[in-house]
């Protein structure tokens, strides 16, 4: 069967697949849930020096320390942008990129740059928190920005969320192998809602075809965890 690195985005941590891995791995598969630096239950190492390329290392050496090789990396939101830049530092360790309603940047360009209206929104609230500019700062009923709008889901969702440090948005993305990266076979598993912000052309292009949309909530690993799984299930069987 396949193996899979579930990789999450901003605020959240490897939790937030927890129904996603269950179900994924009843079916056979091994996966990986990290979470990033700083974040989940790694939130006690937040530091000033946590950026992009800090996320995006914690991804490559999973790969290379965990001696993973034709692994499927799932990325969630910000998510993309660590998943391409892995897949670019690690592209002979990778099999296939999935995108879960994620970022799908191009060399040279930030995650802010890249979704402006929604992250630059997230900019305002910033503060500054033991050194380290941040955030979505964890609040109750912040689930729902995240389009959890289940009570008992929404609660386990707050509990967990953690704050983003704000270098991670900023910072550029670096390609040093794009060919090699663009090589690897790609998947997109988008929310309806989000496709007039998409270029779907170039997506349906670039994937051969693998692009489904389901109309749900952003954190569709959570609301949507059967669907998510089996899409994930019948991309590892292409």
């Amino acid at each position: 069967m396949a193996t899979f690195v579930l990789v999450h985005g901003g605020g959240h941590g490897g939790w937030c697949y927890k129904p996603v891995a269950q179900r994924l791995r009843a079916m056979g598969h091994e996966v990986h849930t990290p979470s990033l630096s700083g974040l989940g239950d790694r939130k006690h190492l937040l530091s000033p020096a946590i950026d992009l390329d800090t996320h995006i290392d914690d991804v490559a050496q999973l790969l290379e320390f965990e001696d993973l090789t034709d692994a499927i990396l799932v990325g969630h939101s910000y998510g993309g942008m660590v998943i391409t830049g892995a897949a670019d530092r690690q592209p002979g360790r990778v099999g296939h990129r999935v995108y879960l309603d994620a970022a799908y940047p191009v060399d040279g360009e930030s995650l802010h740059e890249h979704a402006f209206e929604m992250i630059d929104q997230a900019r305002q609230t910033m503060r500054q928190v033991d050194g380290v500019d941040v955030v979505l700062e964890p609040m109750p009923g912040f689930a729902a920005f995240f389009g959890v709008t289940d009570p008992e889901l929404g609660a386990w969702t707050d509990a967990r969320l953690t704050r983003q440090p704000w270098k991670c948005f900023a910072q550029k993305i670096a390609f040093t192998g794009e060919s090699a990266m663009r090589a690897i076979p790609e998947s997109h598993l988008i929310c309806t809602s989000t496709i007039p912000g998409r270029d779907m052309p170039l997506l349906t292009e670039r994937s051969e075809g693998r692009v489904w949309d389901i109309d749900t909530g952003h954190d569709l690993m959570l609301t949507e965890p059967d669907w998510v799984a089996e899409r994930l299930d019948a991309i590892a069987r292409i």
